[in-house]
């Protein structure tokens, strides 16, 4: 399989926010990850594509501290992150949002919020972050932003599934994070509610400079928000390169879109 990008060439002249370089892991005889090397430049939407089974939530958890590779490294902004905990890569400007929203389904949508903007303030308490007029301000700005305003006061076991999806993406945005990763944004969602819901994301993001990493399955999707796409294939990349490139390969067809019959 070859692979060609036209991102490649020259990373170097741009400011980076996450390299990969010589990733490697291994489950047992299964490669997850193989020759893994990848430069992502601060402000970038990248998309990761591929089947089940091929890497790419590997791929992101190992950015998250959540496995370490066997071999290689991964830098954020020149900072070497392989062996530090979630926790600190998180400190770090690090944020994540689930395929499943990770809520407390009891609370309110503000609570909800509260809760994220204590945890990353490092507060012992809930609490002591809800009776903070900048945590409240900075929690409603976001759910402005999220259009989730009139959610507010609403039970988030109330609120259908494409408000769960956008209330946990705003939760994770309480850290003020350099590079989010989002784990299929629109999964689960209707195809009516698709691309609403991707255009109120990607414009409460376009707001603030972070880098956006997440994976998708829904071609539309990919295409019409990615600035770039990383599609994986048995443990490797297959191809980086603009959307409308990237897609048209024949590794692309062949292994992941399935668009054009294995010989």
């Amino acid at each position: 399989m070859n692979m060609r990008s036209s991102f490649a060439a020259d990373n170097a002249a741009q400011t980076l926010m996450l390299r990969a370089s010589g990733i490697e892991k291994c489950f047992g005889a299964v490669v997850a990850a193989s020759a893994i090397n990848v430069a992502i430049p601060r402000g970038q939407r990248v998309s990761l594509i591929g089947s089940n089974g091929a890497g790419k939530t590997t791929f992101v958890n190992m950015i998250t501290g959540y496995l370490k590779p066997d071999a290689g490294s991964i830098e954020l902004e020149g900072v070497d992150i392989t062996q530090m905990s979630p926790r600190a890569i998180t400190r770090l400007g690090v944020a994540r949002s689930f395929q499943i929203p990770q809520l407390f389904p009891e609370l309110t949508v503000i609570d909800n919020m509260l809760v994220a903007t204590a945890c990353h303030g490092n507060q012992l308490s809930f609490w002591q972050s809800a009776h903070r007029r900048d945590a409240v301000a900075r929690a409603d700005a976001l759910l402005q932003r999220f259009k989730l305003a009139e959610y507010r006061q609403r039970r988030v076991a109330e609120l259908p599934g494409g408000v769960r999806k956008l209330l946990d993406i705003a939760m994770s945005m309480t850290g003020n994070p350099k590079l989010l990763l989002l784990d299929e944004p629109t999964s689960g969602v209707s195809a009516e509610e698709k691309f609403p819901m991707m255009d109120a994301i990607m414009t409460a993001l376009g707001r603030e400079p972070v880098t956006v990493l997440f994976v998708e399955h829904d071609m539309d999707i990919i295409e019409r928000y990615s600035d770039r796409v990383l599609a994986f294939y048995s443990g490797r990349i297959i191809a980086d390169d603009t959307p409308q490139l990237a897609l048209a390969t024949d590794d692309v067809r062949r292994y992941v879109t399935g668009t054009l019959r294995q010989e």
